[in-house]
C-alpha cells in the first residue's frame, strides 16, 4: 500500500479542523503534604451488606476421600454443604464409593488460581494450560465419580495465574457448590461450571462454582480530587464537569499497604461516559495507576488500619512494608476514540516512570490537545509519533446515517452470547433496571453503549451510567428504569437490588431475583426473532478469526500496512452485527409511519400527547397477536414517546429516523432470511488516502558546540506546571473551521440529508437507462433549484403571502405535469416557510397536495409540517357569522344559476320574434351566452372554492381581489341589492354599489368577452382564478386601481362597516393588496390553425426594456467541430452530481458545455420611441383570408414580426453596452450539489444580493437559464439590474417584483449567439439574407456559392411536400464528401429543421411531425447508403432521450 503523507504544517494551514481531545485531567489524593483525615470515605450501602470478602485468594484445591481414611489437610477448608445449606456428599450411599470432599487453601505464597475445569477422563484431552488433579495428598485417586462401569473417571482442573503476577492478580476467591434440585441457582457473581461432578445413576446432580476476584487487604479508600488540568480555562461551550474525578476512579483513591518486594501491577484502562442536560455525550478515557506514598502524611489509626504497627506491641513499626497510593490520569472529548485515548496516556505514565528527559511532560501533553485534530474527509489518516517509538493511527469512522457513539458490538456478542443479548434487548425495550458488571472496567463502557445502540431509533431516556462511581451507587435504589455498569468488586460488600437485572460481562450470566419471571424472548415477534438469533450465532461463530491484540502494541509498519486490513474485517463484522439489531428493530416497527397523526387545526393543550400524535391501538391491532404483551409495554416506555415526537416534530436526529425509515422499506418482517442487501453500508477502505504526520514537540535547540543534557526526570506522575505547557501556535490562515451556516429563521437553509443524496443518485442512475424518465429526473432537480431560491424570493417579494401561494401554485403545476421530484426538498421548504410566516392552512393545503401526489412524508418533512401546524398564529376568533353569510350567498347566487336558463330561453324567444318581424337591423341582438358551469363545492370555511377557475362570459367567478383599493367599501344594502340583482328581481340600469368592488359577495356575474381559447383566462389554463387575477395585476391587463370612490354611493360607517368586516375574506388591509407576482400560466398545446391566421395577426410589442439578456446553450465540441444543441447536451449528461461533462453525439467524447452570455444594458439611452403599430406596413401584401396560401416571397414581411428584435422597443440607434461571457453549462444535478454548497456555506441571504452575479456567476446564469426555460419567477433579472454598472433601477424596494416585469428581457435561444466566421454559415441564417429579413447578427464571413436560394426554395419544397429524404439528399450531395466537401458545424437534421422554421414560423412547425417524418427519411436512405456513412456525414436525427428532454422542457427555443 502507498500512502500519501503530507506534513502537519502543509495540511493544517487551510483550516483548523476541531481537536480531538479537550481537557487532560489528572486525578487522587491530594499531594499537598497534608495529612490525610482520619475518616475514610465508605459508600453508603445500597443493599444487604455481605460479611468481609476475604483477605487473600485461593491458591491450592485438594479432594479428600473420606471413605480411605484421609483427613482434612492442615491450612485447608472442607465444603460440606451446598450454597443452600444443604448437606452434600458425592457417591453417597453407594459400595465401595470414596465420598470424595472438595478442599482448598488461601494464602499469598504462590501464585492464585485463576480458572477451574472439570475432566471427563477418555472422553476428551485437557484444555491447555490446566493441569489435572489426579491424586488426593494421600496419594490416593481422586476420581469425583461412583465406581462401575458406564461412568468417566472425573477429575478437577485447574490454572494457575503467571509466576510474577503481583499482588493485584486477578485470581478465585471463593468456592461453593449447588444442588439444581433443590431449588439452588448459581450466586452471583459466580461462575459455574457446566459438567455435573456426580455423573451416576445415583444422588443429585452437583456443580462447581467459584468467584474470581481480587483479595486485598489494608485498604484505605477515598473519594477521588482533582490534582491538575489542562488547560486551566474552561472552554464556553464545554466546562469541565466537577465529577470527572471520581469517573477517573470509580472505585476511589486508594491508600494501600504491600509487601516491600512487591512489583508495581500494570496500569488499568477504562472508560466512561457523561451526559449532559441537553443528551449530549462526553468521553472520557483514565488510566489507573499506583505510585509511592510518604508514610508521613499517615496517622497513627490509618498505619495501624493499613497494617504498618504491630497489633500486639502498641507502636512498633513493620518492616518489609511499602505503602501506595492510586492515582489516574484521563483525557475528556466528544470523540469516542478510547485506542487512541489508550495509546497516547500509556505513552505518558511510561514516560513519567523513564527518563531522564530533554523535554517536559507538560510538553507533549499540550502538544497533543492543540496539534492533533480529529479525522476529517479532508484528512482521513492521522499518524502521531508521539517519540521514536511511541505512535498511534487515527481514521475517520466510517461515514454513516447512525449516531457516532463508543459502543462496541463485537464485545457485546463475545461477552453474552446470542441467546443473553438478545434477552437484553428485550430487557432494553421494556425499560427493566440494568446492572452491568464486570472486573475490567474498559469493558463496561463499550457494552453499555452497545445495549442503548441496539435499539436504534428509540433513544433511552432514563438514567445511564455506563461507569459508575461507587459515590454514585444510591441511585441502583433509583425508582426508576436505569442502564449502570459497575465494578465487580462492589458486590463483595453488598446483594444486588431485588428488583434489578444483574449481568456479569465475566461468567457470562443473568442473575434476576426469583420473585420475577425471568425474561422470555418469545414475546419478540417469531420470525424476527429467528432471524436475529441466526445472524448473531453464525457471527459469533466468526470472532475468534480476527486479530483483537492492543493497537498501543503494534509496530509501525504494521499500523500503516496489516492495520487496515484488520480493522477493515473487524469493522465488518462490527456493522454486520449491528446491521442484525438494525434489522429487527425495523421489523419491529414496520409500517410504524401509517398510524401517524398529522395536526390539522389550531394546536389546543393536549396536541402533543402521543396518543393525540399516534394511533396506539390501531398499531397494536396491526401486530401478531403472540406479541402483543411486548407491544403493550414499548407502547408506553418513555423512549417509544420520545420517538414519536421526535418523528412527528422534528428534531436533531432527523437524518438518522430518516435512515431507519429507509430501512424499513427494505425489510420483510415475513421472510426467514435476512435480506441479501445490508441495511448498514460499509465504506472500503482506500490504500491511496491522505495520510497527516504529526510530528513530536520540537526540543529546546541546543548552543553549538555543547551537549544536550536531559533536565527532566520524574519519580513519579509529576504536578503539572502552567509555565512548562506550550501555548497553541496560531498558524498562518488556520482559522477555526465555523459549523454549518445556521441560517436565521427567515431564511431556512433547505439541506438534503445523505440519505436523500443517495437516494437521488440512485435514482438518476435508474432514470439514465430510460429516456422518459431522464428527462423528468432533470426536470425535478430544476425545480428543487427553484425552491432552493424560494426563501430569498418570498424575502424579497412585497407580499409574502402571495409569494408563498405563488409557490403552492408551482407545487400544483409539478404535479400536473407529472414531475418526478428526487426528494422532498420542494414540500419542506415551503412548510418550513409556512412556519415561519404564519401560514398553518396553507401548510395544511400543501400536505394535502403531497398526498395527493402519492408522496408519504418522511420524518423530517413531516416534522417540518406539524412545526408549522403547532408554532403558527392560526386565525383568532369565531367564524359563526362569516359562515352564515356564506351560506345566504350561496343560497342566492344557486337561485341565480338556476334562474339563468330562463332568461336564455327568454332571450331566444326574443331573438326569434325579432327576426320574423323583421327588425333585426333597427334593434340591437342579444347574443346567447355561453353556457354556465355549475356551482361548485364550497371547500373552505370562508365559503371560498380552493379550485376556482377563471369563467368566460356569463358565469360565476370571483370578483377582482383589488376591489377594496380601487372602489368605495361596500355597505349591507349595497351586498343585498347585489344578490337581489343576481336573482333578477332589480334591473340592471344601475347599481348604487359597483359589483367589481369585493362587496357582500366574492362572486359576480361578469359581462366582458369571452377569453380566447388557450388564453391564461380561458378553460385550459391550469391555474385557479386567484392566479389569473394576479396575473392580470401583474401584466396591467386586469381592471386599474382608481383613486377616486364611486359617485353613486358612499360608503356608511357603524353597523354597515362592522359587518363588511366581517363579511371580507381577506384580513389584510387595503393598502396591502397589491397584485403578486404569481406564476405564468402554463400553455396549453397550441391549436391547429391556417398559417395566415396567425401570419397576419402581428405580435404584441411590448415597452422598451432596461436591460436585455441573450442566452443560449449551443456549445462546440472540439474533437469533431460540432455544435451540440441544447437536448443533446442534457441527454449526454451523467447521472453524477460531480461530472461536469457531456457527451457529445456524433463523436462521443466527452466535453464540458458552455452556456453563453450577451448582456445588452440600455439604461443610459434615452428613451426610444415606440414602434409603428402593427400592420401598417405590409397590410397591403397580406395575403386573403380564404385565398390561395402566399408564396414563400410574400412571406418576408410577415416573417419579420417574429424577430424580437424589431418588437423590444430598441430598434433606432439608441447606444446599448454590450457584455458577453462563457461560463459552464452544469446539469441541473451539478448544479444542484453547488447550490446547496453555496447556501450552506453562506445562507439562503446570498441569493438576493447584487453580487451574486459577480461572485458566484457560473450558478448565477445557470438558475437564471433553468427558471427562465421553466417560466418560473424569480428575482435573479432583477440583480442583472443592479450588478451592472450605470444608473441604479428604479426606486421600487424589488424592481423584479413590480407589476411590469420588463425592465430587463430575458430571451433563450437556440443556436450559438455569435457565429464562427471561418465556418460554413447555417441554412436559416441563409435564408434570411436571401429574403431580406432583418436578423440579430449579421453574417460576418463569405458565403459559398452552391448555397444559393434555389437551393434552400428546394429543401423547403421537399419539406413541404413530406418528401424530407430528398431534402437531405439534395443537400448531402450538394455538401460533398467529407474530405473535400463543405463542413458544416450543425447536423443535417439541425439545419433543416431551422430553415424549416425560420421559413414558416416557429409556430407554424410542429417539431413531432417533422422528426416522424425525418427519421422515416434516415430509415429510406439507410437501405441505400448504409446507417454509418449518414452517421459519419452527421445526418442522424437526435436520440429519443435528447427528444424526451426537449418535449419535457417546453416549448422549443429561438433560433
Amino acid at each position: 500500500m502507498e500512502a500519501d503523507a503530507v506534513s502537519e504544517g502543509g495540511a493544517m494551514a487551510e483550516e483548523r479542523p476541531p481537536r480531538l481531545v479537550d481537557y487532560f485531567v489528572v486525578a487522587g489524593l491530594a499531594g499537598n503534604g497534608a495529612p490525610i483525615p482520619e475518616e475514610t470515605w465508605v459508600p453508603e450501602p445500597s443493599g444487604p451488606l455481605r460479611p468481609p470478602r476475604p483477605a487473600e485468594p485461593i491458591t491450592d484445591v485438594a479432594v479428600i476421600a473420606r471413605a480411605l481414611g484421609e483427613e482434612v489437610p492442615q491450612g485447608y477448608t472442607c465444603i460440606q454443604a451446598s450454597a443452600g445449606g444443604h448437606p452434600l456428599e458425592l457417591s453417597a450411599g453407594l459400595l465401595g464409593g470414596t465420598q470424595p470432599i472438595i478442599c482448598y487453601r488461601r494464602g499469598r505464597d504462590k501464585p492464585p488460581l485463576v480458572e477451574l475445569g472439570v475432566w471427563y477422563e477418555g472422553k476428551e484431552r485437557p484444555k491447555p494450560g490446566f493441569q489435572v488433579l489426579d491424586t488426593t495428598p494421600y496419594s490416593h485417586s481422586a476420581n469425583l465419580a461412583p465406581p462401575g462401569p458406564g461412568h468417566p473417571r472425573t477429575f478437577l482442573t485447574y490454572r494457575r495465574a503467571a509466576e510474577g503476577a503481583g499482588l493485584h492478580a486477578l485470581g478465585i476467591t471463593d468456592l461453593c457448590l449447588v444442588l439444581p434440585s433443590k431449588g439452588e441457582g448459581t450466586p452471583h457473581t459466580y461462575c459455574r461450571l457446566p459438567r455435573n461432578l456426580n455423573p451416576g445413576m445415583w444422588g443429585p446432580a452437583v456443580y462447581l462454582c467459584y468467584k474470581v476476584g481480587l483479595a486485598k487487604a489494608n485498604t484505605l479508600v477515598y473519594e477521588a480530587e482533582l490534582l491538575g488540568r489542562y488547560p486551566e480555562e474552561d472552554n464556553e461551550a464545554f466546562p469541565l464537569p466537577e465529577s470527572v474525578p471520581v469517573f477517573c476512579l470509580p472505585m476511589g483513591a486508594t491508600i494501600e499497604c504491600w509487601p516491600a518486594q512487591t512489583k508495581y501491577p500494570v496500569p488499568v484502562f477504562s472508560t466512561f461516559v457523561l451526559t449532559g442536560a441537553a443528551g449530549d455525550k462526553v468521553y472520557g478515557a483514565a488510566l489507573q495507576f499506583y505510585e509511592a506514598f510518604p508514610r508521613a502524611r499517615l496517622s497513627e489509626r490509618q498505619a495501624r488500619a493499613l497494617g504498618l504497627l504491630s497489633a500486639v506491641e502498641r507502636g512498633r513499626a513493620l518492616g518489609g512494608r511499602a505503602v501506595r497510593s492510586r492515582r489516574a490520569i484521563a483525557v475528556l472529548s466528544h470523540w469516542p476514540a478510547f485506542p487512541a485515548f489508550r495509546a497516547f496516556l500509556t505513552f505518558l505514565y511510561r514516560y513519567s516512570v523513564s527518563g531522564p528527559h530533554r523535554l517536559p511532560l507538560e510538553a507533549h501533553i499540550s502538544h497533543f490537545i492543540h496539534n492533533v485534530p480529529f479525522p476529517s474527509p479532508q484528512r482521513p489518516r492521522i499518524l502521531v509519533q508521539m517519540s521514536p517509538y511511541d505512535n498511534l493511527l487515527l481514521c475517520q469512522p466510517v461515514s454513516s446515517p447512525l449516531p457516532l457513539s463508543g459502543a462496541s458490538f463485537l464485545q457485546l456478542l463475545q461477552s453474552l452470547g446470542p441467546e443473553l443479548a438478545i434477552t437484553l434487548l428485550l430487557a432494553v425495550l421494556t425499560e427493566h433496571k440494568l446492572l452491568v458488571h464486570s472486573l475490567r472496567p474498559d469493558l463496561l463502557t463499550s457494552v453499555c453503549e452497545a445495549l442503548i445502540s441496539m435499539i436504534f431509533p428509540l433513544h433511552w431516556q432514563c438514567p445511564y451510567i455506563p461507569l459508575c462511581p461507587l459515590v454514585l451507587a444510591d441511585v441502583l435504589s433509583a425508582p426508576v428504569p436505569f442502564i449502570v455498569g459497575i465494578h465487580s468488586s462492589y458486590f463483595d460488600l453488598h446483594d444486588p437490588p431485588a428488583d434489578v437485572i444483574c449481568v456479569d460481562l465475566d461468567t457470562n450470566t443473568l442473575f434476576q431475583t426469583e420473585e420475577k419471571k425471568p425474561l422470555s424472548p418469545r414475546t419478540l415477534p417469531r420470525r424476527p426473532y429467528k432471524v436475529l438469533l441466526a445472524t448473531l450465532t453464525n457471527l459469533y461463530q466468526q470472532l475468534d478469526q480476527t486479530y483483537t491484540g492492543p493497537e498501543e502494541e503494534a509496530s509501525l509498519e504494521f499500523l500503516l500496512t496489516d492495520y487496515e486490513a484488520v480493522c477493515g474485517r473487524r469493522a465488518r463484522l462490527e456493522r454486520e452485527v449491528q446491521g442484525a439489531f438494525l434489522r429487527f428493530m425495523a421489523c419491529l416497527l414496520k409500517g410504524y409511519r401509517v398510524f401517524l397523526r398529522p395536526l390539522t387545526q389550531a394546536p389546543s393543550e393536549g396536541s402533543r400527547d402521543v396518543d393525540n400524535l399516534f394511533f396506539l391501538q390501531g398499531f397494536l391491532k396491526s401486530r401478531e397477536r403472540s406479541s402483543h404483551k411486548l407491544y403493550s409495554q414499548l407502547l408506553h416506555t418513555q423512549m417509544f414517546s420520545q420517538f414519536i415526537e421526535e418523528c412527528s416534530f422534528g428534531s436533531c436526529r432527523h437524518a438518522a429516523l430518516e435512515f431507519f425509515d429507509s430501512c424499513v422499506d427494505k425489510v420483510h418482517p415475513e421472510q426467514e432470511k435476512p435480506e441479501p442487501t445490508p441495511l448498514v453500508e460499509l465504506e472500503e477502505l482506500s490504500g491511496s488516502e491522505l495520510t497527516v504526520f504529526i510530528t513530536p514537540p520540537e526540543e529546546p535547540p541546543v548552543p553549538e558546540g555543547s551537549e544536550s543534557t536531559p533536565q527532566y526526570c520524574y519519580d513519579g506522575f509529576p504536578e503539572l506546571q502552567a509555565e512548562l505547557f506550550e501555548s497553541p501556535q496560531e498558524q498562518p490562515g488556520a482559522l477555526p473551521v465555523p459549523g454549518p451556516s445556521r441560517s436565521a429563521p427567515s431564511s431556512p437553509a433547505p439541506r438534503r440529508t445523505k440519505q436523500e443524496m443517495k437516494v437521488a443518485q440512485r435514482m438518476a442512475q435508474k432514470s439514465a437507462a430510460v429516456p422518459e424518465l431522464w428527462a423528468r429526473c432533470l426536470l425535478g432537480h430544476c425545480y428543487g433549484l427553484w425552491f432552493l431560491c424560494l426563501p430569498a424570493y418570498v424575502r424579497s417579494a412585497p407580499s409574502r403571502v402571495r409569494a408563498l401561494h405563488t409557490a403552492y401554485h408551482v407545487l400544483r403545476q409539478m404535479e400536473s405535469r407529472k414531475v418526478v421530484l428526487p426528494d422532498e426538498v420542494c414540500y419542506r421548504v415551503l412548510m418550513q416557510l409556512c412556519s415561519h410566516y404564519g401560514q398553518p392552512v396553507l401548510s395544511v393545503r400543501v400536505m394535502l397536495e403531497m398526498r395527493r401526489a402519492g408522496i408519504v412524508p418522511n420524518t423530517i418533512t413531516y416534522g417540518y409540517y406539524n412545526k408549522a401546524v403547532l408554532e403558527s398564529k392560526w386565525p383568532s376568533g369565531t367564524p359563526g357569522g362569516r359562515l352564515r353569510w356564506a351560506k345566504l350567498r350561496n343560497v342566492v347566487l344557486g337561485a341565480a344559476q338556476f334562474r339563468q336558463p330562463l332568461r336564455e330561453r327568454q332571450q331566444q324567444q326574443q331573438a326569434v320574434a325579432h327576426q320574423e318581424a323583421g327588425s333585426s337591423q333597427t334593434e340591437p341582438r342579444l347574443e346567447r351566452p355561453s353556457p354556465t358551469r355549475p356551482l361548485q363545492r364550497q371547500t373552505t370555511w370562508a365559503g371560498r372554492s380552493l379550485r376556482d377557475p377563471a369563467s368566460p362570459t356569463g358565469r360565476l367567478v370571483k370578483s377582482g381581489s383589488l376591489g377594496s383599493a380601487r372602489g368605495a367599501q361596500p355597505t349591507v344594502e349595497a351586498g343585498v341589492a347585489h344578490m337581489i340583482e343576481a336573482l333578477g328581481v332589480l334591473e340592471s340600469r344601475g347599481s348604487p354599489v359597483p359589483w367589481h368592488d369585493g362587496s357582500l359577495s366574492d362572486l359576480s356575474l361578469t359581462g366582458e368577452e369571452p377569453a380566447p381559447e388557450g388564453s391564461p383566462g380561458g378553460s385550459g389554463s391550469a391555474l385557479s382564478a386567484q392566479s389569473m387575477e394576479a396575473l392580470e395585476g401583474l401584466s396591467g391587463q386586469g381592471p386599474k386601481a382608481s383613486g377616486h370612490q364611486d359617485e353613486a354611493g358612499t360608503p356608511r360607517r357603524g353597523l354597515g362597516a362592522r359587518l363588511q368586516q366581517l363579511l371580507t375574506p381577506s384580513r389584510r388591509s387595503p393598502a396591502s393588496r397589491i397584485p403578486p407576482p404569481e406564476l405564468p400560466p402554463e400553455q396549453p398545446p397550441p391549436a391547429r390553425r391556417s398559417p395566415m391566421d396567425s401570419l397576419l395577426r402581428p405580435r404584441e410589442r411590448p415597452g422598451s426594456t432596461a436591460s436585455e439578456i441573450l442566452l443560449s446553450s449551443c456549445s462546440l465540441c472540439r474533437a469533431c467541430d460540432s455544435l451540440v444543441y441544447d437536448e443533446e447536451i442534457m441527454a449526454g449528461w451523467a447521472p453524477d452530481d460531480s461530472n461536469l461533462n457531456t457527451t457529445c453525439p456524433f463523436c462521443a467524447c466527452p466535453f464540458v458545455p458552455l452556456l453563453s452570455v450577451q448582456t445588452l444594458d440600455s439604461r443610459p439611452s434615452a428613451p426610444s420611441p415606440k414602434p409603428a403599430p402593427a400592420g401598417t406596413s405590409g397590410s397591403k401584401d397580406a395575403p386573403i383570408p380564404g385565398g390561395p396560401g402566399p408564396v414563400l416571397s410574400d412571406r418576408r414581411l410577415c416573417l419579420a414580426l417574429d424577430e424580437p428584435q424589431l418588437c423590444n422597443g430598441h430598434m433606432g440607434g439608441a447606444s446599448r453596452r454590450v457584455d458577453s461571457g462563457a461560463w459552464a453549462y452544469l446539469s441541473p444535478l451539478v448544479l444542484r450539489k453547488e447550490l446547496e454548497s453555496l447556501v450552506e456555506n453562506e445562507g439562503s441571504e446570498v441569493l438576493a444580493l447584487p453580487e451574486l452575479p459577480a461572485a458566484h456567476p457560473i450558478i448565477f446564469w445557470n438558475l437564471l437559464w433553468y427558471f427562465q426555460r421553466l417560466r418560473l419567477p424569480s428575482i435573479l433579472p432583477g440583480l442583472v439590474l443592479a450588478s451592472c454598472d450605470g444608473p441604479p433601477p428604479s426606486q421600487a424596494p424589488s424592481p423584479w417584483l413590480t407589476p411590469d416585469p420588463a425592465s430587463v428581457q430575458v430571451r433563450l435561444l437556440w443556436d450559438v449567439l455569435t457565429p464562427d466566421p471561418n465556418s460554413c454559415p447555417p441554412l436559416y441564417v441563409l435564408w434570411r439574407v436571401h429574403s431580406q429579413i432583418p436578423q440579430r447578427v449579421m453574417w460576418p464571413g463569405p458565403v459559398p456559392t452552391s448555397l444559393s436560394l434555389a437551393l434552400l426554395e428546394s429543401v423547403m419544397r421537399h419539406v413541404g411536400l413530406n418528401e424530407v429524404h430528398k431534402a437531405v439528399g439534395l443537400l448531402l450531395e450538394t455538401l460533398g464528401s467529407p474530405p473535400t466537401g463543405l463542413h458544416l458545424q450543425r447536423s443535417i437534421y439541425r439545419e433543416i429543421l431551422f430553415l424549416t422554421m425560420a421559413a414558416l414560423g416557429k409556430d407554424h412547425v410542429d417539431i413531432v411531425s417533422f422528426d416522424k417524418n425525418y427519421k422515416s427519411a434516415f430509415n429510406k436512405l439507410a437501405s441505400s447508403m448504409g446507417k454509418e456513412e449518414l452517421r459519419q456525414r452527421r445526418a442522424q436525427m437526435p436520440t429519443p432521450k435528447a427528444i424526451d428532454c426537449r418535449k419535457c422542457f417546453g416549448a422549443p427555443l429561438e433560433c
